[in-house]
């Protein structure tokens, strides 16, 4: 199997750290997000894609020095219209039937992972009481997903609910669907591709043992203090 990085992104919320690197190559314990994004699929695919955007080269040069994957590809979002148009532009680079997708800039739980890719298709998730700040998954009275609801209205689902956690199983049917720009964010988003994917598929919902977004210097901070060994491959 495929897995496919989303690395594209500038990640603004990072402020001045990211002014001249790329979100993913920023560090956490000595390391950067990506080799820790390698080595959490690494259990699960045999080949790895990394798209590719902002500061696209130094990734590029980190890629090459990695020896997490030897089999691995580059593939270069040129306008940044969103993590749908993202995956998208991995067409003609993915060679199999499947593949995982996770965000480039969150750390998953690798044995979660795994369980993700034992599905036919699936999106991985976690509890949270507040779905307001997430994709909440709404699920259809066979247990699957139904569609993903970004960020709703603080209070409009009763908790707990489960919250998208930015690592989906698909099959290569999902580049078929056409892309529907956000109104308000003007970006193709992953979400509402998977709510479509949803439609035509029994898509299951994985929860996750961990998962850790690093969004802002905040979160990247105190990600410098956990037992990440422990956390993402135990």
């Amino acid at each position: 199997m495929e897995g496919v990085i989303l690395a594209a992104g500038r990640g603004t919320r990072m402020r001045d750290l990211t002014r001249h690197t790329p979100k993913p190559l920023l560090k956490v314990q000595g390391r950067p997000i990506l080799e820790w994004s390698l080595r959490a699929l690494r259990p699960a695919v045999e080949r790895v894609l990394v798209v590719t955007g902002y500061l696209g080269g130094q990734i590029a040069a980190c890629m090459a020095q990695q020896d997490i994957f030897s089999d691995y590809a580059l593939v270069e979002q040129r306008e940044q219209l969103g993590t749908g148009h993202a995956l998208c532009a991995c067409r003609h680079a993915l060679t199999g039937a499947d593949f995982l997708v996770i965000n480039g800039d969150d750390l998953f739980h690798a044995p979660s992972l795994r369980r993700l890719a034992k599905t036919t298709a699936g999106v991985l998730s976690v509890q949270r009481q507040d779905g307001s700040q997430y994709g909440v998954l709404l699920k259809n009275r066979g247990g699957h997903l139904q569609r993903l609801h970004e960020k709703p209205p603080r209070g409009l689902y009763p908790p707990p609910l489960q919250v998208y956690v930015g690592a989906c199983r698909l099959t290569r049917d999902v580049l078929d669907l056409p892309l529907q720009l956000h109104p308000r964010r003007r970006e193709y988003e992953l979400t509402q591709l998977v709510s479509d994917y949803a439609q035509m598929r029994p898509v299951s919902i994985v929860e996750a043992d961990f998962w850790l977004p690093l969004g802002t210097p905040e979160d990247l901070a105190a990600a410098q203090s956990l037992d990440l060994e422990r956390l993402m491959f135990a």
